[in-house]
């Protein structure tokens, strides 16, 4: 038996009504400039109670004695032997994490230039999951107040200049959780790539053990930490959106044959030195 127009009509009206609605969402559209709250930082995308609490997703640092802390400083030991090689001064370009010489650092594995001007999307990507990488490490730090390895040793790290105002933080590694953010949101603009990107991250974060300013569990605690924050992101739909926008700008500087302005055959072989 054919349904009444009593039962059709309600639901036509009802489609109709949900199309409407559907029109009248307005699209994300991220903005590509945003007033720095501090110098050289803009807002993430994340409010204070969206970071993910890396204090209960994170164990303590390796106990003082354990076999864990004893690889730690085996590993701080063994690297100790690039100094002054070209792979300590990578670490050293590494540690910079302001913009725009920030956008060098995946330019080489993305194949492509990064800037404000050219990539105005991917270029505000980097530097707001930069701060919530950043700032979903503060507590962690704060709770543990780890040494870092070249206070313990007396020995320069690969920044020297910097040593003197360096905190007691050495946990989780900073860094290593913005490069690890960074690699993993730039292999979801860009999954053809995908396998060069997560490799720079991985080394992104080595950079900081060769450095002599974290230890190895530091480093591998400070990925999980950006891990847990670029999964916390994907319910974000600004930074959702922005993806996309930056996929689209890397498509262009491709076709266009963009390529960037480094030297990227000396930055893998200063990088092969890991191995």
């Amino acid at each position: 038996m054919g349904a009444s127009p009593s039962r059709i009509i309600p639901w036509a009206v009802f489609g109709t009504a949900l199309l409407a609605g559907c029109a009248a969402v307005e699209p994300v559209v991220p903005p590509t400039d945003l007033p720095e709250v501090r110098p050289g930082y803009v807002a993430g995308y994340l409010q204070p109670n969206q970071l993910p609490d890396t204090v209960a997703i994170l164990p303590p640092p390796p106990a003082a004695g354990s076999a864990a802390a004893a690889a730690d400083e085996e590993l701080y030991r063994a690297t100790r032997r690039l100094k002054e090689t070209p792979r300590w001064a990578q670490a050293a370009k590494d540690a910079e994490l302001r913009f725009p010489k920030a956008t060098e650092h995946f330019s080489c594995a993305l194949g492509v230039a990064i800037s404000a001007e050219a990539t105005p999307h991917l270029n505000m990507l980097l530097r707001r999951v930069r701060m919530d990488s950043s700032r979903a490490n503060d507590k962690p730090k704060d709770h543990y107040k780890r040494p870092r390895p070249f206070m313990v040793s007396k020995e320069p790290s690969c920044t020297p200049k910097s040593d003197a105002a360096a905190k007691p933080d050495s946990y989780p590694s900073g860094h290593a959780s913005i490069g690890w953010a960074w690699a993993l949101t730039l292999a979801e603009v860009a999954p053809e790539k995908a396998d060069a990107i997560l490799a720079r991250g991985y080394a992104y974060g080595q950079s900081r053990v060769v450095c002599g300013v974290h230890y190895r569990s530091d480093v591998e605690s400070g990925r999980v930490v950006g891990a847990a924050t670029v999964a916390r992101l994907h319910a974000d739909p600004v930074y959702t959106a922005q993806v996309a926008l930056a996929r689209k700008e890397v498509l262009a500087a491709w076709a266009a044959g963009s390529r960037p302005a480094l030297d990227c055959a000396a930055e893998a072989q200063a990088l092969a030195l890991d191995r």
